[in-house]
């Protein structure tokens, strides 16, 4: 295993067009200050970095639909993020934004680097224009009759109404968002990354860990899903991509360019350096050397993101910073899954979703309870599930019944017999819970079985596996309870004091080792217990490991005699009335949507149904049962497949624009249902025979409509 001098974690930065999220929160930031705040208590050399996602057309989309200016969008929601961060205990070393004049220059002066060296291609192709507006038009700018659904607001890179993928000339009768008049293509000139050339050192670097010959990381230790979908990518066949963009608001490119002129930097170029320049910043202001941190061998690089931006910092990014030449790659991206809500996909359209800011508002004092069960119930492996229930049984079951429980019983009872001071003990006493043993010995051995229970919570943060290391948390506690109902000393405080005394007294040293193990996960709580241990907040500057040093070294993480403060309640129990409020709350807007009207509405949760047909119009329709024989990504397209099926009578290829939703690898072999009448279409240059039936949720994701297995190939359906 490589050993760093220092290390540097990244979180990906928060886009400024809406608040935070629980899906947000779990998905890269918690498990990022978890892992730091770990790190830190061990005595490495570590800082984490962040800043708000500042530009790109959404942004501007916002301001338009608000009326308001760019810059008031991103300030409102870059100072709403800072609040929210500090207010659930996310501790970020730098929290910097794009908009800042130092990130500009360092983009710009980055995408010069790759200019000078070459490592651009220049290519020019069609794009729609705004006239009016005299701008290009972002594919998202562009609204038009969808092909497939005839939906009359498709966007120009997704229909939401049947989830089709689509490309801006796909669109019927196109209108710009921003004049509404119809656009016209003009060719326009961009600067592409030539990720195909890449694919020598990529490929080699994400599968076996080797970068220029040597050992740069270990593969193993990288999540499946990640790994899984960065394979499929290059798989597909890795293409050009922009860098560049026709905008009014961004990182321009730098001027001394011939043809920059109203040219920005692409988001997905500008938004990753975000942490280049918030390590700049922070540096700055630290009296560092940000250049340690980012270019030195001996620095660690890790990143931790949702999975919708796994290729980004996967594949995308790594191939900038390789072809600059002078910075580190990331040794580990540890992606998230998403987390779901109450049965449903978090939607923040419909307002479906638990937002941090709020929850601290509504919820003042509990911000270690929402940590607590987001890290319990973290998508790390597969998606993921938050109901308001179940986080009132976590909350009250184990926090409070566990946890709280624990850690009161042993204060109260120092105090009751002891007057708040830490009992001492004659190591040579016998201790009469194990015939023959003497207290020392049994005091010893339970703390080195504390030690490697500690050990064991330790190492699954390492390897970035947080709901085991809270388990192993919460077994240290349920130990604990089990050390005191085992020798019940309220019972024999009068016929055994020494033996009281010596379990009162490991006992205190479970609960400061706990004090120090759940500062990780459980910061706030570990702020109060200390406090009410007397002891000094921790600093994060090693102290997890000075305590593993005492233990094995038979000393003592608690002196005889010290002096603790009055026993309080770290929980208390949620009761089914503030619970039912949030529920309540949750749903308010839905209701809203139902009742609103009674027409159909098109931001509902489901899509209307569509105008009544007669069964002459449905008589025309031939489906047919058919097998996908095989699958890939369609160059130049991120959100279209080629399929070749087999229907039994003849093999035919289909384009499909389900890229977004499976991988080609998992979708081999299915038996599905296909529209077989319908008209040839060339797409990308393809010609495609046929459409694949789908089924869309409410929540747009597309699921394969099929067929009985043990139906015959061509089988018609009716």
């Amino acid at each position: 295993m490589i050993e760093y001098k220092r290390h540097l974690v990244t979180a990906a930065l928060p886009y400024a067009n809406g608040p935070l999220h629980v899906g947000h929160l779990c998905g890269a930031y918690l498990p990022a200050d978890i892992y730091v705040r770990f790190q830190r208590l061990m005595g490495k050399d570590i800082i984490l970095i962040c800043g708000s996602d500042e530009h790109g057309a959404a942004i501007t989309m916002r301001a338009i639909k608000e009326n308001k200016t760019p810059q008031e969008i991103i300030d409102t929601y870059h100072e709403l993020f800072v609040k929210t961060f500090k207010g659930i205990g996310i501790s970020f070393d730098y929290y910097h934004r794009t908009s800042d004049p130092l990130h500009h220059k360092t983009s710009q002066d980055f995408f010069m680097n790759l200019y000078n060296k070459g490592e651009f291609k220049e290519i020019e192709s069609e794009q729609y224009y705004d006239v009016k507006s005299q701008q290009f038009l972002a594919d998202r700018y562009i609204v038009g009759t969808c092909p497939k659904c005839g939906n009359e607001n498709a966007y120009g890179d997704q229909c939401e109404n049947c989830g089709s993928s689509l490309s801006p000339t796909e669109l019927i009768n196109p209108k710009s968002v921003l004049s509404g008049d119809a656009p016209e293509l003009r060719k326009t000139k961009h600067w592409y990354l030539p990720l195909d050339t890449y694919e020598s050192w990529l490929r080699p670097w994400l599968e076996q860990g080797i970068l220029d010959g040597k050992e740069h990381h270990d593969p193993s230790s990288w999540k499946n899903h990640v790994l899984g979908q960065c394979k499929s990518w290059i798989d597909g066949g890795l293409q050009p991509r922009a860098m560049t963009r026709d905008l009014d608001w961004g990182v321009d490119v730098p001027h001394e360019i011939p043809g920059s002129k109203g040219k920005k930097l692409y988001v997905w170029l500008d938004a990753p350096i975000g942490y280049i320049s918030s390590t700049i910043q922070w540096a700055k202001e630290n009296n560092k050397d940000w250049k340690s941190y980012w270019q030195d061998p001996e620095s660690e690089l890790i990143h931790f993101i949702g999975k919708d931006n796994i290729v980004f910092h996967c594949i995308i990014f790594p191939a900038i910073l390789k072809a600059h030449g002078q910075y580190n790659l990331p040794s580990n991206v540890p992606a998230n899954q998403f987390m779901n809500l109450e049965g449903n996909k978090i939607s923040t359209s419909r307002n479906w979703a638990v937002w941090v800011h709020e929850y601290l508002e509504d919820l003042p004092g509990m911000e270690d309870s929402l940590r607590y069960y987001l890290i319990k119930n973290m998508p790390e492996q597969k998606d993921s599930e938050f109901t308001w229930k179940t986080f009132q049984e976590a909350h009250n079951n184990e926090l409070v019944n566990n946890l709280s429980n624990f850690i009161h019983r042993v204060l109260s009872l120092t105090h009751k017999y002891y007057k708040g001071k830490i009992p001492d003990f004659d190591p040579d006493e016998s201790f009469e819970g194990v015939s023959g043993d003497e207290l020392g010995g049994f005091h010893d051995a339970e703390l080195i079985y504390l030690f490697d229970q500690i050990h064991e919570l330790n190492q699954h943060l390492r390897e970035y596996d947080f709901r085991s290391a809270l388990k192993s948390l919460m077994d240290i506690s349920t130990a604990g309870n089990q050390l005191l109902q085992n020798n019940e000393p309220w019972k024999i405080q009068k016929s055994n004091p020494e033996t009281v005394e010596v379990v009162m007294n490991l006992s205190l040293h479970y609960v400061v080792a706990l004090s120090i193990a759940m500062k990780p996960f459980l910061p706030f709580t570990s702020d109060k217990l200390q406090k009410m241990l007397n002891l000094p907040l921790l600093k994060e500057n090693g102290e997890l490991l000075d305590a593993l040093d005492k233990i094995a070294e038979g000393e003592f993480l608690i002196a005889a005699g010290h002096q603790i403060n009055e026993a309080e309640y770290l929980f208390s129990r949620i009761d089914d009335a503030l619970i039912q409020k949030q529920i309540d709350k949750l749903h308010k807007p839905m209701e809203k949507e139902n009742t609103a009207s009674a027409e159909p509405n098109p931001d509902s949760k489901y899509h209307p149904v569509k105008e009544t047909i007669s069964y002459d119009d449905f008589a025309k329709i031939d489906l047919r049962t058919a097998k996908i024989l095989t699958a890939e990504k369609v160059a130049k397209a991120d959100k279209l497949l080629k399929l070749e099926l087999d229907l039994g009578f003849e093999k035919r290829t289909v384009v499909s624009g389900i890229a977004q939703h499976y991988a080609p690898e998992e979708i081999i072999g299915k038996q599905v249902i296909i529209l077989a009448n319908l008209a040839p279409r060339p797409l990308k240059g393809i010609e495609s025979n046929g459409m694949i039936l789908m089924a869309e949720d409410a929540e747009g994701k597309l699921n394969f409509v099929q067929a009985d297995e043990i139906s015959k190939l061509g089988s018609i359906v009716k």
